[in-house]
């Protein structure tokens, strides 16, 4: 395949998850391609107020994916753009259990749906580079073709290698669709609101203490970028989506003007614990682990196969930063509140310790 891929010209094209904030803005960026006749966008709820404007050229329609299956056939959808799956657990909202409802039932009604879908001729999927884990026993580089050393600890991780697993089967089975799987790397940028970005946003940054993980991002901009060439143009595969380079986890937190708080590897939990406590977001095993291990891939096929490189890592972290800068203020309160996660760690370990003796 040429750089690029051969252009198609989608008719009807589904994206579900429109009521977040990935889904609206690739069903906005469909919608104002002149090469696509039409943009559903798919989601159990209503999206919320802030993106009225966002959606304003795509049709909505308040539905889960179990119902799904009907709405295809009838609408002779061509391509479908699956994002809707949840990257961590929501304890006011159904926790992990809610989370993988969605994400592993909900793939499978979708992909079930696509199966019956006679004029279906492209699917697009949401994957992350959490399918390959992060342990101590990691290669350098994942390549597309790596099998995780390990499977991961975190529940988005697994979710990502039961959805892929389903995503090969439905290969198997309709062999005529175009199937595009992209692993994206966490996302970053001036826009973005994930945990990472909630993470390199707080005043003091929990790390682990003697590690120093690499880490790699791939712009917002870029990620919407793929996703709309992945409609655009024809390029089936799975693919790594990452910003070129790393940056080191003491590098990114100098960067963003932040302070490191180094606890002791068994509290790192309990840090995270204690950062969610305070209101920066949601920290999970998949979170934990990356900022212990670190994780970078390759993104070479990416790169030949679509003819584009995201911009580099160290870019995407710097727009992000310059759109955050001086949004974090460190007062008496966090510094204390750091000062207590760094002895609670200590006080584990040695409590750790006691127990073994």
């Amino acid at each position: 395949m040429t750089p690029g891929g051969t252009p198609g010209a989608p008719g009807v094209v589904v994206v579900t998850g429109v009521g977040r904030y990935l889904g609206a803005h690739v069903a906005a960026r469909l919608a104002a391609d002149a090469r696509i006749e039409r943009v559903i966008g798919v989601d159990p709820t209503v999206p919320g107020p802030e993106f009225t404007d966002l959606l304003d050229g795509v049709e909505r329609v308040r539905l889960d994916l179990a119902s799904l299956g009907s709405f295809l056939a009838d609408l002779d959808v061509d391509t479908v753009v699956h994002l809707a799956l949840v990257t961590a657990p929501d304890p006011q909202h159904g926790g992990r259990a809610a989370m993988k409802e969605q994400n592993i039932i909900g793939t499978m009604q979708l992909l079930a749906a696509c199966q019956r879908a006679p004029r279906l001729r492209k699917l697009v999927v949401r994957s992350s580079t959490a399918a390959y884990g992060a342990s101590f026993r990691d290669p350098a580089v994942f390549t597309e073709e790596t099998e995780p050393r390990e499977v991961p600890r975190g529940g988005f991780g697994r979710d990502i290698l039961d959805i892929e697993g389903y995503v090969r089967g439905f290969r198997r089975r309709r062999p005529d669709v175009t199937a595009t799987v992209l692993r994206f790397a966490p996302f970053i940028g001036s826009t973005a609101d994930t945990t990472l970005t909630r993470y390199f946003s707080q005043p003091f940054v929990p790390t682990v203490f003697g590690r120093d993980p690499r880490l790699q991002f791939v712009h917002f901009d870029d990620a919407l970028e793929v996703l709309h060439r992945s409609v655009a143009e024809e390029h089936p595969g799975t693919y790594n989506v990452a910003g070129p380079g790393v940056l080191s986890l003491s590098q990114a937190i100098r960067r963003a003007g932040r302070v490191a708080v180094p606890v002791l590897e068994p509290g790192l939990s309990g840090a995270a614990a204690l950062v969610r406590n305070l209101g920066f977001g949601r920290y999970g095993l998949d979170q934990v682990d990356l900022f212990v291990h670190g994780r970078v891939v390759d993104t070479s096929r990416l790169e030949q196969e679509y003819g584009f490189t995201p911009r580099s890592t160290a870019a995407a972290f710097d727009d992000f930063i310059r759109a955050h800068r001086g949004g974090a203020v460190l007062t008496r309160e966090t510094l204390a509140a750091a000062e207590q996660m760094v002895l609670e760690s200590i006080r584990q370990v040695r409590q750790n310790v006691q127990e073994r003796q």
